[in-house]
């Protein structure tokens, strides 16, 4: 039974692709914070009830260990160690911040760079020889780089070079890997995923990032002003790259099952989604009407197209690029290929389900928690 360590264990992503794992009788050892509230154990498993919809009792090739990422060997005793380093592993390093903004800098830094690290350096510890660090990173670290976005290694550039602070750290870890590999024989993979949106097949979806936390900003201000139209700075066919969660899973799925994978691999969609997409969902779906006008200045906008403007501080940046990325690396292990369709009919199906089960059921209440 091949092992897999994840850390960050109670997030989207990672949590969806443990529930994957356990049903396919791999032994996972889930590294989670736990919480005044909640225990390491007690996250996890609120996060697979959460994709069973229904209790879940933790299987027997499921350990769980509270850690700490920022703290030396996260904070974990030496056997605890011994016990999660054994024997070969692939290590998966979910754990992030997801902020963007500069007030938020330090800690984004913190986190996306000085934690990977930290990670690496647990990994490098106690891992047995051959062991494999996997970090899932984002192919938005191509900042706004222009042209075809390789499956190599680039330079760190300053923040000027990115949409947010997010997008940086990401660049900046990502060479945190490079150096562990190059100069320290670290076997060591990036992985970069593209927006992540909910699973394409059922239209379930409860990740409130990127486009879901747009629509759950539309939708509050559609219960405050029912049948106000608003004007919104968005180029109508302009492209988001988004992969369904689903799709995540079984590429992650086939990575490990692959004895030899690429240092870097992009995640990405094969088809980009129209920004048309959302907006003619969350009009159909929604009181509140948006019409697209690219060339919308704030000095232009009223009081409540500002107020639509500021839930559009993080989205707002990825609705008018058009980002191409390379994926033949990608395809030399992807042998099964899936169906990663994001057409206007998956996107609305993903949309209603948001709006209805978490947007009208939790409020402002965040549904997605990330382990660090």
């Amino acid at each position: 039974m091949k092992r897999i360590i994840v850390n960050g264990a109670n997030g989207y992503v990672a949590s969806n692709f443990i529930n994957e794992l356990l049903k396919n009788n791999y032994e996972v050892i889930a590294l989670v914070r736990g919480n005044g509230k909640f225990s390491a154990t007690e996250r996890v498993e609120q996060a697979l009830v959460q994709i069973e919809h229904k209790p879940v009792k933790l299987p027997d090739n499921l350990t769980v260990y509270n850690y700490s990422l920022m703290e030396k060997n996260f904070s974990l005793s030496d056997e605890q160690l011994k016990n999660i380093f054994n024997q070969d592993a692939d290590y998966f390093h979910f754990a992030a911040s997801l902020k963007y903004d500069y007030k938020s800098k330090e800690e984004i830094y913190s986190t996306n760079v000085e934690g990977l690290e930290n990670s690496i350096d647990v990994f490098s510890a106690h891992a047995t020889g051959n062991s494999r660090f996997f970090f899932m990173g984002t192919a938005y670290s191509c900042g706004h780089f222009k042209g075809l976005f390789g499956e190599n290694f680039y330079p760190d550039e300053n923040i000027s070079a990115f949409r947010n602070y997010y997008e940086w750290s990401k660049r900046l870890a990502e060479n945190v890997v490079r150096k562990h590999i190059e100069n320290k024989g670290l076997k060591g993979h990036v992985i970069r995923l593209s927006q992540v949106a909910g699973n394409n097949q059922t239209g379930e979806t409860k990740t409130d990032y990127g486009i879901f936390d747009f629509a759950k900003r539309v939708h509050s201000l559609a219960k405050r002003y029912p049948g106000e139209t608003v004007r919104a700075k968005i180029v109508p066919e302009g492209i988001q790259n988004l992969i369904p969660v689903n799709v995540v899973v079984d590429y992650l799925m086939q990575t490990v099952a692959v004895p030899k994978v690429p240092e870097i691999m992009n995640f990405v969609a094969d088809t980009p989604v129209k920004n048309s997409y959302v907006i003619n969902g969350l009009n159909k779906l929604l009181s509140l009407k948006i019409v697209p006008v690219p060339e919308l200045e704030h000095s232009q906008m009223n009081s409540l197209e500002r107020l639509l403007a500021v839930g559009m501080s993080f989205t707002g940046n990825y609705c008018n690029v058009h980002i191409r990325f390379d994926t033949s690396r990608r395809d030399e292990v992807i042998s099964r290929r899936v169906d990663d369709c994001m057409d206007e009919e998956t996107v609305y199906r993903m949309l209603e389900y948001f709006i209805h089960n978490v947007c009208e059921k939790t409020g402002k209440k965040k549904t997605v928690s990330v382990g660090n």
